[in-house]
């Protein structure tokens, strides 16, 4: 008798350990999800390897700063902004500025509508999108995005980090790629320069960068995003 209910409960702890494994094995892929769509609010024609499209987004402004460049006017981010927020946020001002609202409306919604909505009008992304493609976007869209004023001063565009903490971080995580003094590889500003856009920063340290061999650290806990986005903020901007 002691024997079966050994048995059970042992079937039982083996069916438990299965379950939370399943379960966190579902988790990780909808974040490795989220991050790739991330990548395609970035510039999503980097990501899939095609050619930028050549003709304005009719939703663009005709009297706004890109509205002649479609590579610039079909990217995600520069109607809606890199904190997600569009004309309510970082881009109520500046070149970027387009007047158009933000994504924060569709956190949460079924990630079919979103695709319904991207592939028609007046989205019209139609087959530029692969199927993967368009679930990874919804899936950032719903699940993906990050409240950030919680890790970033809005007026004073400061992280809300412990530099210390994220040097260590960084030197461990990044330097291996971008130097200690972040000014590698050449072709891209300083990251103390970089840190003038907080929120682009930290969207592409959550997400990663369009065909490039970054890491993703949405994973993480995201105060470690802004632990190093505070080191990043005393590096040389030049």
């Amino acid at each position: 008798m002691r024997n079966v209910i050994i048995k059970s409960l042992l079937a039982s702890c083996l069916g438990a350990a299965f379950l939370t494994a399943t379960s966190v094995s579902v988790a990780e892929e909808m974040e490795s999800s989220m991050a790739r769509g991330g990548k395609l609010y970035d510039r999503w024609y980097k990501v899939i390897d095609a050619s930028k499209p050549t003709e304005s987004h009719s939703l663009y402004p005709s009297d706004k700063e890109y509205a002649d460049d479609p590579g610039s006017n079909w990217r995600c981010k520069e109607c809606h902004g890199w904190d997600y927020q569009g004309k309510d946020g970082a881009y109520s001002s500046g070149k970027h500025a387009s007047g158009i609202a933000g994504i924060a409306g569709a956190k949460g919604a079924p990630a079919s509508e979103i695709v319904s909505a991207l592939k028609g009008a007046p989205h019209g992304y139609g087959d530029m999108l692969a199927d993967e493609d368009y679930t990874d976007l919804a899936h950032f869209v719903s699940s993906g995005q990050i409240d950030m004023d919680p890790y970033i001063d809005c007026e004073s565009k400061a992280p809300k980090g412990d530099a210390a903490k994220g040097e260590a971080y960084f030197n461990t995580i990044c330097a291996n790629c971008h130097g200690k003094d972040g000014k590698e590889p050449d072709d891209m500003k300083p990251f103390g320069a970089l840190m003038e856009n907080p929120w682009e920063v930290m969207h592409k340290i959550l997400n990663g960068q369009p065909d490039e061999n970054m890491p993703a650290l949405r994973a993480l806990d995201h105060q470690i995003t802004a632990d190093i986005m505070a080191h990043m903020a005393t590096l040389p901007t030049e």
